[in-house]
């Protein structure tokens, strides 16, 4: 899967200023740019390591998992490991 866009990116950004805004979370001296930043270098590394990630989980789910669900698997691990609803 190729790396989002720049709409995209956009979109995930603002949807994490606009959800940590409405929880009323601090960035300490963070500016939007900062954190704009911090997301393509999320999906830059995604990109960089997704043949990684695809190595990583067993046979034969590796072949037979579409893209899509590995993605979701990753996600819902993800959120459950930090513990976000």
């Amino acid at each position: 899967m190729a790396i989002l866009s720049n709409i995209d990116r956009h979109a995930a950004w603002a949807r994490f200023m606009a959800d940590a805004s409405s929880r009323r979370e601090p960035f300490g001296t963070l500016t939007k740019a900062d954190l704009r930043a911090v997301v393509n270098e999320i999906d830059d590394w995604i990109e960089a390591n997704a043949l990684a990630f695809n190595q990583a989980i067993p046979l034969p789910a590796r072949t037979q998992l579409t893209a899509r669900q590995k993605a979701e698997l990753l996600s819902l691990v993800v959120r459950h490991r930090f513990e976000v609803a």
